[in-house]
């Protein structure tokens, strides 16, 4: 069988996957107009989210067996017409969950301890130590929505803290030593952070709004990790300024292209997003809380046993 890879991944991937006996064939730069003329040869694709795949691409691939993601989400991905089809849908959200729960504690435990804003304001010449006073981790009821992969190991990085972890996700019973599942009233009732660990579905697009924000009883810090439409801007901002977000960790904006390869689809800079670029109270990643050197080839990895598993 022979594979396409359409974006660059750890090359312990092809190694391996040569390995297997499977022709591997790269296309890193060639359009989706191009790569569909030639996707008929192939049993597989290895793609990471350079282009989306859609039901007009799953038509034109007659022979595909499978798709594997390197990667957490499968949103750019038509499933559902890929299911009919036949194909096999492969992802590897066990790849970066450690990345991510690492990333989301570390953004919080900056946030808090306004590490960011005391280091540029060190290296500019400011000592500036009670407007640097922190405030403690310890005490505080961490909520987390989406208790999957990277909501789990985002609880286990807390236990060595004095925490109360909540959850809530839409599969029953998912709760365990590191956390208490919960409704969503009740989260948003207790809770002081919150970290989003969702995919990108139509459920979570725009889920943190202005009338989901005004239901917590507290206000409250937010980390997003996952996907940057699930939070909209305008109405984060509103609330940064209003104090019902005391301040927010951002790896993801809901401004992102659908690669997740640039910023901007156009060279404008929003408005809202100008204000979060300006803010004390906001840290900002591009996109890499699962970027490390470590899932990177974890990535990898579990894309390649997975193929094993489909094809032994």
């Amino acid at each position: 069988m022979k594979i396409l890879h359409l974006d660059t991944n750890h090359p312990l991937l092809q190694n391996q996957l040569n390995d297997l006996g499977f022709v591997n064939d790269e296309d890193y730069s060639s359009s989706k107009e191009e790569i569909l003329k030639k996707i008929h040869l192939y049993g597989g694709i290895i793609i990471r989210s350079r282009f989306s795949i859609d039901s007009h691409f799953l038509d034109k691939a007659t022979r595909l067996k499978f798709i594997g993601r390197v990667g957490a989400g499968l949103e750019n991905i038509d499933g559902e017409y890929a299911k009919k089809k036949g194909v096999h849908l492969i992802s590897a959200p066990e790849g970066n969950r450690n990345a991510v729960g690492e990333h989301a504690l570390g953004m919080l435990l900056s946030l808090f301890n306004k590490l960011h804003k005391a280091d540029a304001e060190v290296r500019s010449g400011k000592w500036l130590r009670e407007d640097n006073r922190g405030i403690e981790l310890d005490g505080k009821t961490i909520g987390i929505i989406g208790y999957g992969n990277t909501g789990k190991a985002f609880a286990k990085k807390l236990r060595g803290f004095d925490v109360t972890v909540l959850c809530y996700d839409i599969k029953p019973n998912l709760g365990d030593e590191n956390c208490t599942q919960v409704s969503l009233s009740e989260l948003q009732e207790k809770v002081d952070v919150l970290s989003l660990h969702v995919p990108e579905t139509p459920q979570t697009t725009d889920m943190i709004d202005a009338s989901f924000i005004k239901q917590f009883k507290n206000s409250f810090w937010l980390l997003n990790t996952a996907r940057g439409k699930s939070v909209v801007t305008n109405d984060l901002v509103a609330a940064l300024k209003s104090g019902n977000i005391l301040g927010a960790g951002l790896d993801v904006l809901e401004y992102e292209k659908s690669s997740f390869e640039n910023l901007f689809s156009k060279d404008t800079i929003p408005e809202a997003f100008q204000y979060l670029i300006e803010a004390e109270n906001v840290l900002l990643s591009p996109h890499v809380a699962g970027w490390t050197v470590e899932s990177k080839q974890k990535l990898a990895q579990t894309i390649v046993d997975k193929i094993k598993q489909l094809i032994l």
